[in-house]
């Protein structure tokens, strides 16, 4: 028993290795009972070419050939095996049935090309195989080795040469997605057996047509708003930051159909931070050109500089937010890749569209107008153009508070931990059968009142079933400490659905193990660490330690209360609530930089003044943009909140308290480490020699 449920979850890591290989999906892969396990796929065209993928035991293996027949019946001799080419037909191989090396001391495999521009695979070996090819290799020139593939031999080159370093090429007549899938197959490993398909399904979304909608209707007003809100905002810029918007999210959706991604929620959290960020690139911009305006000579030097001031904090937080982007898809898995993916396009997008797009609308609105005046209106202001707030006053009453809210919520987290979902927990699944169509928010209103936690309702479309057969499958959450449900709870269940279909039938009831695996765990919280150091040393390179540091005690700062408030009030915590947590830590480090670049700026600008005044006088310059930022963040996620459905709202209350914190955070926990750890002043050749290297002011 023990070594079936070794072998069982060693298959579960396999086979999500191998469709994360392939690159947009973002798999549920749940074990089943103690022998099965339910991948779920979205966005694949066929069952077959999920089969194609994880089905194949991708055992390799390197063989000595002894020679070739026609009849699959000749006799090998002692110690070797009769086995069929792969690509010609008849054509059979006598090899040793010990290979030299196999595909476990492979460390890498990639598709290529071989020298006639035909798809190939290419192979590195570990030391121990790499030391036994180059020995057989070495010893055997001239004479032909075979490349077996289960139990097919995939290619049989003579070997013309000493291959020392442990590399090769497997070549044969491949498609490229042949090679592609071959090279993902040894990539991810063997499997320790051979699968059994039991079933094939079509599975329909699991938010059902109610929450579609609703997402839907939500995602428009939210867009809307934003809209809106720009226009009130800027006026005629407002409209050119629209249209680039506009091109920005048409720009994010054809790229994500181009590389065949598909769109779930934490597909959704990247693309609401990327509309977030791509307004705040053009708030950036045009408030610059507003500032710029009171001063530069013209309006036509307003807008030049306005772009070219306003680009150094446009590039920074995007490249720290890229950053992040790429090491989250790099180490992460799954919903986390999905995340990754979106906001990396997006990054992409909106630095295009804020620079390039609305520009070129700038530009040749002003070449028609000539106007005198620009962003001289009176148009809608959360915050007045000049402010002079003191934000440091209070300093250490601010680190002081948000010191307090991260012990509380450490203590709770401590205390009464997360209420974990299914996706870490497991459950059980019921699957249903009825007469009558399947209305999934009808399913959900019925079993909401038994107040269960967790539940998931997905329709199936199932070949094997009759045409009138509505089939779905109702995935309950597991109680503390329990990995299934109670009978009592399953039999309360039944009989809520009973009362849509007294004739409704449970044909399978099946223990479901959590959707994420420790090692997946593991590797997204690795991918979020790895990803706030690597954000700390470019923002050390770009800037100082000091401001690296304010950074990151902000990012952490905030990830430490939002899973605090999770916590406390013990609200449900899923994969997309991790997605929710990167959209955060994304969130919170755009504002945080835009504000130190400010900052930067004032210190070259304004040698004389101590480092309190530069960074009050930084903090007001750059308030206006700040709550516009959050504010048209805030617009649209408060739209999904309301009108998105229940299935969603954890999610989006994740985001909501992000938004918040990360503003809060960027002006006070960021702003006031940097004022205490103090800041290099030296910024050029006649630098302000005040009291050596750093200027100290108590906060």
């Amino acid at each position: 028993a023990a070594t079936d449920d070794r072998t069982v979850r060693q298959a579960l890591e396999i086979i999500r290795r191998r469709i994360d290989e392939v690159g947009t999906r973002e798999p549920s892969i749940q074990r089943q009972g103690a022998t099965r396990i339910l991948v779920q796929v979205p966005g694949v065209g066929s069952a077959q070419e999920v089969k194609d993928i994880i089905g194949t035991t991708a055992q390799l293996g390197f063989h000595p050939v002894v020679g070739t027949t026609s009849d699959p019946e000749a006799p090998a001799g002692a110690g070797n095996m009769v086995i069929p080419s792969r690509d010609t037909e008849g054509l059979f191989f006598i090899v040793e049935r010990s290979p030299v090396v196999t595909g476990e001391e492979l460390t890498n495999s990639q598709p290529t090309f071989d020298q006639n521009n035909r798809p190939a695979v290419t192979f590195n070996f570990n030391p121990s195989g790499a030391r036994k090819f180059g020995d057989y290799t070495r010893d055997n020139i001239n004479s032909p080795f075979a490349i077996v593939l289960d139990n097919e031999v995939v290619s049989a080159p003579t070997i013309e040469a000493h291959i020392a370093g442990g590399s090769g090429i497997i070549t044969g007549r491949f498609t490229i997605s042949e090679s592609t899938n071959l090279a993902v197959l040894l990539r991810a490993g063997a499997l320790p057996a051979e699968l059994d398909f039991l079933q094939e399904q079509t599975i329909g979304p699991d938010l059902g047509q109610d929450s579609i909608n609703a997402g839907a209707i939500a995602c428009v007003v939210a867009f809307a708003l934003v809209l809106i809100y720009m226009v009130l905002s800027y006026g005629l810029f407002g409209v050119f930051a629209n249209v680039a918007l506009l091109v920005n999210v048409a720009l994010i959706f054809a790229l994500l159909s181009l590389i065949g991604g598909t769109l779930t929620l934490p597909g959704i959290a990247g693309i609401v931070l990327t509309i977030g960020m791509a307004v705040d690139a053009n708030v950036l911009i045009f408030e610059r050109i507003r500032e710029e305006s009171k001063t530069a000579k013209g309006p036509a030097r307003a807008i030049e500089l306005g772009y070219e001031k306003a680009l150094s904090a446009i590039i920074d937080a995007n490249i720290t937010t890229l950053i992040t982007a790429v090491i989250l898809f790099a180490m992460g898995a799954g919903p986390v890749r999905g995340f990754a993916i979106t906001l990396g396009l997006g990054i992409v997008t909106s630095v295009f569209t804020a620079i390039f797009v609305t520009r070129l609308l700038v530009v040749i609105w002003f070449e028609r107008k000539r106007p005198k005046k620009i962003l001289a209106g009176k148009y809608l202001r959360l915050v007045k153009s000049e402010t002079a707030f003191d934000f440091f006053k209070r300093g250490k009453l601010w680190l002081g508070l948000s010191g307090i809210l991260a012990v509380a919520a450490l203590v709770s987290f401590f205390a009464q931990g997360l209420n974990y979902g299914i996706d870490f927990k497991g459950g059980t699944t019921l699957r249903t059968e009825s007469t009558q169509v399947i209305d999934v928010a009808e399913y959900r209103a019925v079993i909401d009142p038994l107040e269960l936690g967790e539940v998931t309702i997905t329709e199936v479309f199932d070949p094997t079933f009759a045409a009138d057969q509505n089939v779905a499958t109702v995935a309950l959450q597991a109680q503390d400490g329990e990995e299934s449900v109670t009978n009592d709870t399953i039999s309360a269940v039944q009989d809520a659905l009973r009362t849509i279909d007294p004739a409704m039938e449970f044909p399978a009831v099946e223990s479901v193990g959590p959707t994420v695996s420790g090692e997946l765990i593991q590797s997204a919280v690795l991918a979020v660490v790895m990803a706030i150091g690597a954000v700390l040393i470019y923002i050390w390179m770009r800037f100082e330690w000091q401001f690296a540091l304010g950074a990151v005690a902000a990012l952490v700062h905030d990830v430490v209360l939002t899973i605090g408030i999770f916590s406390e009030l013990q609200i449900r915590f899923d994969l997309a609530i991790i997605a929710a947590l990167l959209t955060i830590v994304g969130y919170s480090l755009n504002d945080t930089v835009v504000v130190f670049d400010r900052v930067r700026e004032n210190l070259r600008k304004y040698k004389a003044k101590d480092l309190k005044e530069v960074m009050n006088l930084s903090i007001n310059e750059t308030l206006s943009r700040t709550f516009m930022t959050s504010f048209t963040t805030l617009l649209a996620l408060i739209s999904l909140y309301v009108l998105g459905g229940d299935v969603i709202r954890g999610f989006v209350f994740a985001m909501i308290w992000g938004v918040i914190i990360g503003t809060y955070s960027s002006i006070f926990v960021a702003s006031t480490t940097l004022l205490v750890l103090g800041v290099k002043r030296d910024w050029s050749k006649e630098a302000n020699k005040v009291g050596g290297q750093y200027a100290n002011i108590d906060a």
